[in-house]
């Protein structure tokens, strides 16, 4: 049986180790008796700390969870807290995280936060965050592009193939795996074409994501 109070002391402790303990043995409590400790955590002077605990209100939501992790991604003063709490609005499933993601998206000006949202916006798959994804495929970071595309694909957009398939010979070869797998969810005239270029890619990551596609579209 985990004791709370212990855990909450323990959170206290001069030693980076012990307060990292608590925090992990936080995994084995109900989210509800969790998010008290996960709330102090974050005011942690270690970004180490703070980090896993905005991972945590992720994957132990409570309705609390929602606006707290928004005014960490919309407030925090650290890049890294703002991209971690962008992945865990991801993790919640809340419809609601759509708009302060495609936000963070537009407007943060650290490429990490921007990856993060992007696929964060591709785990919802929901259909608002096209236009912003459109828009970020534009970006001068081939990891930016690697997510955004991976999100198109997951939310469905068929209406981007025609864009996507510009990255087809990306010098980048993660960009035209990601490319790969995303037109398996995008049936349309033009994929299979673009799947069967893609199956004679130099890089066997891409061949292999090339086929699967191709396999998944023949079912």
């Amino acid at each position: 049986m985990v004791n709370l109070a212990q855990l909450s002391e323990q959170l206290e402790s001069p030693q980076l180790k012990d307060r990292l303990l608590a925090l992990v043995a936080l995994r084995e409590v109900a989210p509800a008796e969790a998010f008290p400790l996960l709330k102090k955590a974050l005011g942690d002077e270690s970004l180490q700390i703070r980090s896993m605990a905005v991972f945590g209100l992720g994957v132990k939501p409570t309705p609390e969870c929602f606006p707290l992790l928004v005014n960490l991604l919309e407030g925090d003063p650290d890049y890294g807290i703002r991209a971690d709490a962008a992945g865990a609005l991801g993790y919640l499933q809340d419809e609601r995280a759509v708009e302060p993601l495609i936000h963070a998206l537009y407007e943060d000006t650290e490429w990490l936060v921007r990856f993060s949202a992007a696929v964060s916006l591709g785990n919802l798959g929901d259909v608002r965050a096209y236009d912003v994804l459109i828009q970020a495929l534009d970006a001068p970071e081939p990891v930016i592009q690697q997510a955004v595309i991976a999100a198109l694909g997951e939310i469905g957009a068929v209406a981007a193939v025609e864009r996507l398939l510009t990255f087809v010979q990306s010098e980048d070869w993660l960009v035209r795996q990601r490319l790969a797998e995303a037109l398996g969810n995008l049936p349309s005239p033009k994929t299979r074409a673009a799947l069967h270029y893609l199956a004679k890619d130099y890089y066997p990551q891409v061949r292999t994501a090339a086929n699967y596609s191709l396999s998944r579209l023949a079912d």
